[in-house]
């Protein structure tokens, strides 16, 4: 007898009886995947009318229900705990994705194994037990008087048997992609799988009040791997980001129902695991005391967070008859438009030169108050001068050449006042409500990028 089977979005999850190009219910294309089905067991239909031998649930009214404050389950990090808002919520389920290598169980481990008051039991379907002692000797150093137990399985069945016999505080899953129910005949990994299987660790957390951590892989995209709706599911979705080959990760809230997206948490990959940045900034500048040309400070804010970070730019005689144009951490399309704006408005001829731009530290930033710090960065080398040491820049610029206001001036200002920078460029009237006197660094306010240009080099 020929086995049923069915075609699933990959990214929504919607499910067809045939294949389609074009996913009916999210409008993507080539995302339906043909899976086996098991039979569906029948159920006798609910009846619509009022019958005495069911029990009815009253909808209650909003402003009966009482507001309280869920307690937080503190972790050793602080990042952590501030990208989730303040901790973790019994009960919840939190999604941890990022590509391979980034330093996502590092960072799971490496706070396991410093909860001393709580029973944390580690669901590993990729390593062995020995591998993972392996890596908690390296992050612990041998010091380990935690609770933190180990399952290595991947049958969800073996799973929940498990977790019902011990009952643990917190429960690890590493990673949703390798969990494969028995009761469905598809592979680990496929669409049907990481959502029953997530829908079941779901149940778990809520029913028990237990806090539930899944690490999820990423495709080639950059989006966590399975259904779309696996991040639905989830009550919150971090993302771990960074080049593996530089030593600095920044955690990022994509989606969290318990608090803001807009926080980010920054560590640097050390050999004995993840150490937190709290002041990224000193970081990321450089310590050199020479003064060299085509390098700008920008002020910049991720989230919530404002930090300075190095603009470096070489523009240089094209060798080959046809501009090259380099970029590493910034929006090369965004660049191009800068380098039109320098052309077209302020006569700077860039079409026949090279123009090679990168962001110090293997960050990459998209915020277009960095504009100011690139076209300053990019005219710096152009002209061969040195912008000074205690220079600093924030401002979108326009396709016209004017410095565009930009928002949350007040912490980038003192975010640069705090780090001893002496000077910084701001979009003029982006201060109207500040007195500037009262400031302890000394804000110029530019209109037009000629005008930043004249103040640096005259």
């Amino acid at each position: 007898m020929k086995q049923a089977t069915t075609y699933f979005c990959k990214n929504c999850g919607n499910e067809s009886s045939k294949w389609v190009g074009r996913c009916p219910a999210c409008g993507e294309w080539n995302t339906m995947i043909e899976e086996p089905v098991a039979p569906k067991k029948s159920r006798a239909a609910v009846s619509v009318t009022t019958d005495e031998g069911l029990r009815s649930v009253a909808p209650v009214k909003i402003s009966q229900v009482k507001a309280e404050d869920m307690p937080r389950i503190k972790l050793p990090s602080g990042e952590l705990n501030r990208v989730l808002g303040g901790g973790l919520v019994p009960g919840s389920i939190v999604l941890i994705g990022g590509e391979p290598g980034i330093g996502k169980s590092t960072l799971v481990l490496q706070n396991v194994l410093r909860i001393r008051s709580r029973r944390v039991l580690y669901i590993s379907g990729e390593e062995s037990p020995q591998q993972l002692r392996m890596r908690a000797d390296r992050i612990a150093g041998g010091k380990m008087d935690c609770e933190c137990y180990l399952l290595c399985e991947t049958s969800l069945e073996n799973i929940f048997a498990s977790l019902h016999a011990d009952k643990p505080d917190l429960v690890i899953v590493d990673s949703i992609q390798t969990i494969a129910s028995d009761q469905l005949d598809s592979a680990a990994g496929s669409v049907s799988q990481v959502r029953e299987c997530a829908a079941a660790f779901l149940r778990f957390a809520k029913e028990t009040a237990t806090p539930v951590i899944l690490i999820g892989h990423i495709n080639k995209e950059g989006s966590i791997a399975g259904p779309k709706v696996l991040e639905h599911i989830v009550d919150a979705v971090v993302q771990f980001e960074g080049d593996r080959h530089y030593l600095y990760r920044i955690l990022r809230s994509i989606k969290n129902r318990f608090g803001s997206t807009s926080e980010i948490g920054i560590y640097e990959m050390k050999q004995d695991g993840l150490r937190e940045v709290a002041n990224p900034s000193e970081l990321l500048l450089s310590q050199s005391d020479e003064p060299l040309s085509g390098t700008a400070i920008g002020v910049t804010i991720d989230g919530a967070r404002p930090f300075l970070i190095e603009v470096q730019a070489l523009v240089s005689t094209a060798a080959y008859g046809t501009a090259q144009r380099s970029v590493t951490g910034f929006d090369q399309r965004r660049m191009n438009m800068l380098l039109a704006v320098l052309e077209k408005r302020v006569g700077f001829k860039l079409a026949l030169k090279d123009v090679f731009l990168n962001i110090a530290g293997g960050l990459r930033v998209s915020d277009p108050a960095l504009d100011l710090a690139v076209i300053c960065a990019i005219l710096s080398s152009n002209v061969d001068m040195a912008i000074n040491k205690g220079v600093c820049f924030t401002g979108e610029v326009g396709l016209s050449g004017e410095i565009r206001p930009v928002t949350r001036i007040e912490q980038r200002v003192g975010e640069a006042a705090k780090l001893g920078f002496d000077t910084v460029l701001v979009p003029r009237h982006n201060l109207k409500s500040i007195d500037t006197g009262s400031l302890p660094i000394k804000v110029v306010e530019v209109s037009r990028v000629e005008d930043a240009f004249r103040h640096l080099f005259g």
